[in-house]
């Protein structure tokens, strides 16, 4: 989940400066279509983030009516939404399976197998985008991570 947070981050704040080459004279996008495409990604993004924190719920312990709840859907409507990302995640974390096709399903099995490694790896872009209001300490997500069975 919080790599997907991560990734989501990273791509809305890619929206944030605007160079002046990127604009017309009078203020229009310069490349049409292109905001568009990136917005989508964004919308990606956040959909996978979506997904991770209902799936993460549930590796929690939270059953379907509660996420139904939350999400004013039935809990059959969220479990149809959510089951099969919770599967394979389920999967994922028992099986010793082969190579997955895709560089999204291998990095998904990677952080499925080495969560406290990509933890530190979410360490750094934490404390990289730390804004000073908080004290994060020096683990803000491996910290909680460890100690504890995947």
């Amino acid at each position: 989940m919080s790599y997907e947070a991560c990734e989501l981050a990273d791509l809305a704040r890619a929206f944030v400066p605007i160079g002046e080459s990127e604009l017309n004279p009078d203020g229009t996008n310069r490349s049409p279509g292109t905001v568009l495409v990136d917005a989508a990604r964004v919308v990606a993004a956040a959909e996978r983030f979506f997904e991770a924190a209902a799936v993460f719920e549930r590796m929690s312990g939270v059953d379907w009516q509660l996420i139904g709840d939350v999400l004013e859907v039935s809990p059959r409507a969220a479990r149809v939404r959510f089951a099969m990302a919770e599967a394979v995640l389920r999967e994922l974390l028992s099986s010793e399976r082969g190579p997955v096709a895709g560089e999204t399903e291998q990095l998904r099995a990677y952080m499925a197998r080495e969560p406290l490694e990509m933890a530190f790896d979410l360490d750094d872009w934490v404390l990289r985008h730390e804004d000073g209001d908080s004290d994060l300490g020096t683990t803000p997500v491996s910290g909680g991570l460890a100690g504890r069975a995947p």
